[in-house]
């Protein structure tokens, strides 16, 4: 029995569904995915597939074979995919996960460049603002933006700060003047990234330390380029990260107000296997990023 095809075979039809899907995948017939599973179940002395004649099912043994097995044979590509790319060009696949909007307003371009420099990098991206564990959802990498992780299980590579700000548009500040202080939040309309219709604390670091306050949520999304535009109609105070700001903050569009007071400071870093590091093109990837984004990015503004 070749242990690696079994494997292989096992992990499509979980992965596909099927073993027909599965042939289709591999370019076998279905008698010969069959072959193999049956083998590599014999040689583990476990049942890995539920059969019916209607669909296949993963036993609980086979799900946790599967987790292994795929992280083996992923291993095995990123250590074949080394020795390639040593002798030849940088060649392979990419997928990378990252939160929406950083995704559609910096890094999506950005990938589109080094996609250009590196044609044979097969480049996969996939935006979603839930945290997702780059291993159990099969991502060689993944972009955040919080406090950095503290599991030593990935590495992470930290690339900038990301600064957020309070701000609003002229119209707003006009009609309800500066805010002098920081409990004038509970009382000015104020725009909410989330789901609570009551409102919610903000955090922030003030002349005086760290200080909370709840304020008058009157419009709450979980998109913060709606918050900016929510904020740009002048419907009060939003809290955005310059990132996506930072263009109406330029321009006047929109203003900081309470320049005293920080958000709490978060980090934009990459969070991948210690397996991928290996990979030449995951380092190509990461030096790519590092240096589109490192240093003071041009979205910042300094007071």
């Amino acid at each position: 029995m070749d242990k690696l095809a079994s494997m292989l075979s096992f992990v499509r039809v979980v992965e596909d569904g099927s073993f027909a899907a599965a042939a289709r995948t591999i370019g076998q017939s279905r008698s010969q995915v069959n072959r193999a599973v049956v083998a590599l179940e014999d040689d583990l002395g476990v049942q890995l597939l539920n059969r019916t004649t209607r669909q296949v099912s993963v036993t609980p043994s086979g799900q946790a074979f599967y987790q292994r097995a795929k992280t083996i044979l992923a291993d095995i590509g990123d250590a074949e995919d080394s020795i390639r790319e040593h002798r030849d060009r940088p060649a392979g696949d990419i997928r990378i996960n990252a939160p929406m909007s950083f995704g559609t307003l910096h890094l999506g371009p950005a990938l589109v460049d080094f996609a250009r420099i590196y044609p044979d990098i097969r480049v996969e991206l996939s935006l979603d603002d839930h945290f997702i564990d780059p291993v159990a959802d099969g991502f060689d990498m993944t972009v955040r933006i919080s406090r950095p992780s503290e599991t030593l299980a990935l590495i992470d590579h930290e690339i900038i700060p990301v600064r957020r700000v309070l701000c609003a548009s002229p119209a707003f500040v006009k009609e309800y003047g500066t805010p002098t202080d920081i409990r004038d939040l509970a009382h000015l309309p104020c725009l909410h990234y989330g789901n609570l219709p009551s409102g919610a604390s903000w955090k922030m670091t003030g002349p005086d330390g760290p200080v909370a306050v709840q304020v008058n949520g009157v419009f709450c999304c979980n998109n913060a380029e709606v918050l900016r535009d929510a904020a740009l109609a002048g419907l009060g105070i939003a809290e955005l990260p310059t990132f996506i700001a930072g263009p109406e903050l330029q321009t006047g569009r929109l203003i900081t107000v309470l320049c005293d007071y920080d958000p709490a400071e978060l980090f934009l870093y990459l969070l991948y296997p210690p397996s991928r590091q290996l990979a030449s093109r995951i380092r190509l990837l990461v030096e790519f990023i590092q240096e589109r984004f490192g240093g003071q990015p041009h979205w910042d503004l300094v007071r």
